[in-house]
């Protein structure tokens, strides 16, 4: 009986830790494979001049590869990954408003960040450093654009706040939406890239592909109220419900970085 208890109390202890980690985490759309997939689509469709650049500035680097480097870097100390850079992966639109109506806050957000970065890569004065600096977070916050909870409504933090379960882990609805649902396909980037990538229409590649990031958080925050559970329990229901839309979200950051990557390099 003893025995039993402590074993008891041990599985509380650590479920609490669970929720209290999931609950901490950074938001990170996509995880990494997610990211990757996104990088590895646009890479099948970048133009002659987009792809020369990109292996001007990025060497045998990959888009794939390229994706997930702005996460990574968080975990740097440094006061511009700390503090600068922190508002730069999401956007807050509320319920019924436009980025127009509301526009960004005074320290930036992924909208912005988008615009100074390509400036970067048009700007032939700039170091090959500044713009390997701003082809990998270009890579990375269209891919973060796309996962509807990193367009905010601004009341839980994207849904970081929503406590859930995932098939019985304690979590939040953001971060199954960043990478538990995706991982649990149990696919390699790679994989899922192909798939998803054979999949597309010429009507889809025609619709999806714009390169006005302002159409991609129209796009995010309309999907996006129906992304709430009614029954925080999340399992096999919400994966059935939702993985054809979270597949069709990497589907659309791949043609949408493509076309973001391909008016940057247009010929003047």
């Amino acid at each position: 009986m003893k025995t039993s208890r402590i074993i008891s109390r041990s599985l509380c202890a650590l479920a609490a830790m669970a929720s209290a980690l999931a609950a901490s985490q950074p938001a990170m759309a996509w995880g990494a494979n997610g990211h990757r997939i996104v990088g590895a689509i646009a890479q099948e469709y970048l133009s002659p001049q987009a792809h020369a650049a990109m292996l001007e500035i990025l060497g045998t680097e990959t888009l794939a590869e390229a994706a997930p480097w702005p996460d990574f870097m968080r975990s740097d100390p440094d006061e511009y990954w700390q503090k600068t850079a922190s508002p730069w992966h999401y956007v807050t639109v509320p319920d019924g408003e436009t980025y127009d109506q509301v526009g960004p806050p005074p320290e930036g957000d992924a909208l912005t960040a988008l615009q100074g970065f390509a400036d970067t890569l048009r700007d032939p004065a700039a170091s090959l450093s500044d713009k390997q600096t701003a082809l990998r977070f270009i890579v990375h916050l269209v891919g973060d654009l796309q996962q509807p909870l990193h367009v905010g409504g601004g009341e839980d933090r994207g849904g970081n706040d929503v406590k859930v379960t995932w098939f019985g882990t304690p979590t939040n609805l953001h971060s199954v939406w960043d990478y538990q649902m995706l991982e649990s396909q149990e696919l390699s980037y790679s994989e899922y890239a192909r798939w998803l990538d054979e999949r597309l229409t010429p009507q889809e590649m025609r619709d999806w592909a714009s390169p006005d990031p302002k159409a991609w958080i129209a796009d995010s925050a309309a999907v996006r109220p129906g992304l709430y559970p009614e029954d925080p329990k999340l399992g096999y229901e919400y994966n059935y419900r939702f993985k054809g839309l979270m597949e069709e979200r990497l589907q659309k950051g791949g043609l949408r970085l493509a076309a973001f990557l391909n008016k940057v390099f247009a010929p003047d």
